[in-house]
């Protein structure tokens, strides 16, 4: 979890008639602020982002104000688990988009979709390509506490996956709950916590199974632009084994709006991916 000061938002002709008439006292009341009566430029928080690590944020983008979160590619390779099993898994994603609007001075509106997917399936004799446009998630921000200030934020997110039936997609709806805690360890140093749980098709019961995802992760503010985090991930469900990963990264701010970001993600047990790089940028306007 990045947090960074961002940049202004010019209001609407509408969000602006609205305020003057509806809200004349918006600047005093953060509970005031919406999409069409956004956040004043010197009330905004810092930018926080969800990305790059695993672990979200549970701080939200301020009212009326709009981020942008995508990943220039990322690249995984998967051996299969079984020793004897020759299959090789890659996956390379470009274009990975979070767009975020903050609706209220506590919630923010999320859409999740890859622009390209290339999916491709490895054995001795056979190779299996799929590419193309993946799923569309929304999902819905709310932070409980924290947003402004103190040692500690959480937030509930749910989210559902809205199937686009291309060849990537399972043609299932999905969704689940995030639950992100931060917490504030010092001026440099942060500790983000998250539980989620998923509600995925399983393909041989033609059903649904509840999958767990538990994730803690380090920040370091190593300079004024330069940070860094390690973390851990472990995900487990009835109808899988559990996958336990470990990860890390860089970020750089460009500007206090802008900040770009690289790392890499390894597997430590024979169910997980066996590795996975990738790259992107977060900004705010």
């Amino acid at each position: 979890m990045h947090r960074r000061p961002p940049t202004r938002l010019a209001v609407t002709a509408l969000g602006a008639l609205f305020g003057m008439i509806c809200l004349p006292a918006a600047a005093e009341n953060k509970g005031a602020w919406h999409l069409f009566n956004p956040t004043p430029r010197d009330q905004m928080r810092e930018m926080s982002t969800d990305r790059p690590d695993t672990t979200e944020s549970p701080y939200t983008v301020p009212a009326g104000h709009f981020q942008l979160e995508m990943s220039f590619f990322d690249y995984s390779r998967d051996l299969s688990p079984d020793p004897a099993d020759s299959v090789r898994n890659q996956a390379w994603s470009y274009g990975l988009m979070n767009f975020k609007v903050g609706v209220t001075h506590n919630t923010d509106l999320q859409v999740i979709f890859d622009t390209y997917t290339q999916e491709r399936s490895t054995t001795d004799e056979v190779t299996d390509k799929l590419s193309g446009f993946s799923d569309v998630t929304l999902r819905f921000k709310m932070n409980m506490w924290g947003n402004d200030a103190g040692t500690t934020a959480l937030a509930l997110m749910p989210y559902v996956k809205i199937p686009t039936s291309t060849r990537l997609s399972n043609n299932e709806w999905e969704g689940g709950l995030i639950v992100p805690l931060a917490i504030a360890i010092n001026d440099r140093v942060n500790l983000g916590l998250m539980a989620q749980m998923d509600l995925v098709s399983d393909p041989n019961t033609r059903g649904y199974d509840i999958e767990w995802m538990q994730t803690a992760t380090v920040g370091i503010s190593l300079t004024e632009q330069l940070g860094m985090y390690v973390e851990l991930v472990g995900v487990a469900g009835p109808s899988t084994d559990c996958r336990v990963l470990l990860d890390g990264g860089l970020t750089f701010a460009v500007t206090d709006s802008l900040v770009f970001d690289a790392g890499v993600r390894i597997g430590l047990n024979r169910a997980a991916e066996d590795i996975g790089v990738f790259s992107g940028m977060s900004f705010r306007y």
